[in-house]
């Protein structure tokens, strides 16, 4: 099985401006994912999705693969489903793990763990993410926490998907693997400007060492 890693990053974004070559701890906040990337072993290759000419320039200086994003599929309404199935197609992937740069923080060793989940329980798709507790407010009546349920977040960490159920238009399989990770490690997704403010915050406080 040819397992490849995708990172999608456009240029183009409403919350931050430039938000994947936004500093983050003097380094763009692409490079936290790139980083991780790199470390993992049993990824057989792995690239940057991007129409963008400075993320190009970015990605290619740290020693990663590009692949040339229409802008087509660069467009506020374009889908990671989309960018996937023409990254599939580039590089003829049996499974894509995806690697959203908004998502910079990871533990360490989480790609190949996770990797190696997928493979051991012949799981159609894999996401990160935590057991949430919370329901929209009145939905319950002053229900104690305990006695919920909960549902299941992914945290945009680590995806991985086989490419037959991309390519069928099918985020994700039947046999869905749910990893639960800590929550320290997802406590946001960096999105908009208070997002950025608190992530950096708190890598300056070294506070997910």
């Amino acid at each position: 099985m040819k397992i490849v890693g995708i990172i999608p990053a456009r240029g183009g974004s409403k919350g931050i401006k430039n938000k994947n070559l936004i500093e983050i701890n003097k380094k763009p906040l692409i490079y936290w994912t790139i980083k991780t990337a790199k470390e993992s072993k049993l990824l057989d290759d792995f690239y940057v999705s991007t129409e963008d000419p400075n993320i190009k320039r970015i990605s290619l200086k740290f020693g990663v693969k590009v692949i040339d994003r229409p802008k087509k599929l660069a467009k506020d309404n374009s889908t990671t489903l989309s960018v996937l199935q023409h990254s599939i197609k580039i590089t003829d992937a049996d499974a894509i793990v995806c690697l959203q740069p908004t998502s910079p923080i990871r533990p360490k060793g989480i790609i190949d763990k996770a990797i190696k989940k997928f493979i051991k329980n012949k799981s159609d798709s894999l996401a990160t993410g935590r057991i949430e507790h919370g329901y929209e407010w009145g939905k319950f009546n002053n229900i104690s926490r305990q006695k919920l349920k909960g549902w299941f977040w992914d945290d945009g960490l680590v995806y991985i998907m086989k490419s037959n159920h991309l390519l069928k238009n099918k985020w994700t399989g039947k046999k869905l693997y749910k990893m639960e990770i800590s929550k320290i490690y997802n406590l946001l997704e960096c999105d908009d400007p208070t997002d950025l403010k608190i992530l950096r915050k708190l890598i300056k406080l070294n506070y997910y060492d």
